[in-house]
């Protein structure tokens, strides 16, 4: 592990939950905190988007640390270490429910930049901002490039493997290996039907949907063997905003600021 991590981030505050949370809990949360600041939800030229990146970021290294019990572990012993040796905050109270405002009445995102220091800073070169997780965890020890890379590597399984499991509850994979997208995803992303869907695969010429742009098509016809999240990868922006927004309606119909 690295040496002098620094004040750990709250994240606790950050998937809104409380220490008590069970892995559950915390993967629920996991996917409405994602759902809430994942970046494609806006155009690549908003201006929130690098803030929403930011938090995304946050979000993926609060799954990362808080659902694995042996990095839960060692991240509570921080926190509390932390709190004895330099009255850093302390652990936070419990939240009713999991849910709603934070211990201090603060912003936890702003509160792990603040503590990251000079650590929060991108990286020369494009690098990805300083993670509390990834450097107490992996020891911070690689070359900045290789981080940046495995770091994005993990945010990207971890969001794939909880967005399948979203969209097999609602229809838009199918149950077996590769949770591959169905008629009701092409019918959300690009107002497709199933029937039509199948010929498109399949390469058929003559069936295809006029509202069809040339770049969705392409991807419709590179989806054949493809999991759900490559697909969506793959997708126009917009098409990837209108299926995070149809998920967030969703999933978060019961929380504030859907």
């Amino acid at each position: 592990m690295a040496s002098e991590p620094g004040r750990p981030p709250n994240y606790y505050a950050i998937l809104e939950v409380p220490e008590t949370a069970s892995t559950t809990q915390i993967r629920d949360a996991y996917k409405r905190a994602a759902l809430k600041t994942h970046p494609d939800r806006v155009p690549t030229d908003h201006p929130d988007r690098a803030s929403r990146t930011r938090k995304f970021q946050l979000v993926n290294d609060a799954y990362y640390t808080l659902s694995d019990p042996t990095r839960r572990r060692d991240y509570d012993a921080q926190r509390n270490l932390y709190s004895r040796t330099s009255g850093g905050g302390g652990t936070s109270q419990q939240m009713p429910g999991g849910f709603g405002g934070f211990p201090s009445g603060g912003d936890p995102f702003a509160e792990a930049e603040a503590g990251a220091g000079t650590g929060g800073r991108t990286g020369a070169g494009g690098g990805i901002p300083f993670s509390w997780a990834w450097n107490f965890f992996t020891g911070g020890g690689q070359e900045q490039h290789q981080q940046g890379q495995e770091r994005e590597r993990t945010e990207n399984e971890q969001f794939a493997d909880v967005f399948e499991e979203m969209l097999r509850e609602e229809g838009m994979a199918d149950q077996g290996p590769g949770a591959r997208p169905t008629g009701k995803f092409w019918s959300v992303v690009g107002g497709l039907s199933g029937g039509a869907l199948g010929f498109i695969v399949a390469n058929v010429p003559g069936l295809v949907a006029g509202a069809v742009a040339g770049n969705r098509l392409g991807a419709v016809r590179d989806a054949k063997g493809k999991s759900v999240y490559a697909v969506f990868q793959e997708l126009p922006q917009a098409d990837r905003a209108r299926l995070l927004s149809q998920l967030a309606a969703k999933v978060l119909s019961q929380a504030v600021g859907v």
